[in-house]
Order: C-alpha cells, then sequence, then structure tokens
C-alpha cells in the first residue's frame, strides 16, 4: 500500500497549537468552517475529531490540523457520507497507509446508496403528483389526497 500524508491527519492530542496566531476558539472554529459548535462538540465525543488543547482557563485551543479534519469532515457530509462511512475514510487516512482504491470503493458504494436513494425519491414524486391530480382543490369534505393516504394498500 501507498504511504501517503494528507493535512487531515491529527494525533490524539489535537494536534500542534503551539503558536498562538493558529490557536481557534470553538467559535473560531465554527466560524471557518460554517459548522456549528454543537457540531463540534459532538464529532469530539464520538471520536471523529480529536479533543484539543485547552488554556488554563479551559477553553478549547483547536489548531490547523483541527481546521482541516473538520473541513473533511463537513465536506464529506455534504456529500451524504454517513458518519460511519466518514469515519472508515478518516481511518484510512489516520493509519495513513491506503490506496486510492479502497477510498474509491467506499465511494462507490456511496453512490449507490445514492442512485437507490434517487430511484426511491422518483417513486415518491410519481406518487405525489398522481395523487394530487385527483384533487381539484375545492371545499369538498371528500378529499382524495386524504382518501389515497387513508388507503390501506401500497402506492
Amino acid at each position: 500500500m501507498m504511504q501517503q500524508e494528507m493535512a487531515i491527519t491529527s494525533d490524539k492530542s489535537g494536534g500542534n497549537v503551539g503558536e498562538k496566531d493558529t490557536a481557534l476558539s470553538i467559535g473560531g472554529l465554527s466560524h471557518e468552517t460554517g459548522c456549528n459548535i454543537e457540531t463540534i462538540r459532538y464529532y469530539e465525543k464520538i471520536d471523529l475529531l480529536p479533543p484539543p488543547p485547552r488554556t488554563p482557563g479551559g477553553h478549547r485551543q483547536y489548531g490547523h490540523d483541527h481546521l482541516d479534519r473538520l473541513i473533511f469532515i463537513r465536506r464529506s457530509r455534504e456529500l451524504g457520507f454517513s458518519l460511519n462511512e466518514v469515519r472508515t475514510l478518516l481511518g484510512l487516512v489516520d493509519g495513513g497507509d491506503y490506496t486510492c482504491e479502497e477510498v474509491r470503493n467506499i465511494t462507490l458504494h456511496h453512490l449507490e446508496d445514492v442512485r437507490a436513494k434517487i430511484a426511491s425519491l422518483r417513486k415518491l414524486q410519481k406518487t405525489l403528483e398522481e395523487i394530487s391530480t385527483h384533487c381539484l382543490g375545492g371545499e369538498v369534505p371528500d378529499c382524495p389526497i386524504i382518501q389515497a393516504l387513508s388507503n390501506k394498500t401500497k402506492f
């Protein structure tokens, strides 16, 4: 397997935050990544994001490694990868010993899931279009949409 280094790797201590100008507060990290503060804390809690060093006052100090890793997580989530898939991808990267083929296989599996969801949504769209055509939108108490939704048969 190929040895590769990426900027999203981080040690368990959370990376280097030695210089004052590279430290970010949780609010700063949130601002830089567009990720909600509670989501950042959640990612720490489930070990997707390593806990950062803290100031003597207990405030988190995030480094560049945290920023890169959170951007990776956020982008992966935007593309619909599950938390488990993100964890697998990060595990490959953290181990530093992975191939592009491994990442591609995870991505192709995710793509299959996305295609299945799209097919399901198209079926849903067709059903909604079908039942909505039966309703004229009047004030008749017998609504065909309500009747269709109450029907025991599957769409």
